[in-house]
């Protein structure tokens, strides 16, 4: 494992515990298809959440601006696998949210972005 890639896992570990906390329950971390990774899945309350972890240093740019729309479209692309691996209903209410963690924290922006197909 890269120290990079170490680093990531780390601050997804910070993440995921911050979610417990909020009520969370982690459902999956760094699911991983050839199409790409959903850093954690959890569930919160009846809704399936997609959660993109991004570290931001003091002065870096918001993590909602990191997340761009090729991750969003590549994100929801891996979470309808998901979906569908798991033989979710059609009912099934779902989201995409982002979590910063920095060093002061972790911040949630729920509802970050809407599926693309």
């Amino acid at each position: 494992m890269t120290n990079t890639r170490k680093r990531g896992s780390g601050y997804e570990q910070v993440a995921a515990d911050f979610l417990m906390k909020q009520g969370y329950e982690i459902l999956e971390m760094n699911y991983s298809i050839r199409q790409g990774e959903i850093d954690i899945i959890a569930k919160e309350s009846n809704c399936i959440v997609f959660i993109e972890v991004k570290y931001r240093a003091k002065g870096e740019s918001d993590a909602l601006s990191a997340v761009d729309y090729s991750k969003q479209r590549k994100i929801s692309r891996v979470a309808l696998t998901y979906i569908t691996r798991h033989r979710l209903s059609e009912y099934t209410p779902y989201r995409f949210d982002v979590i910063a963690v920095t060093d002061d924290g972790c911040s949630l922006i729920r509802n970050a972005f809407d599926y693309i197909p």
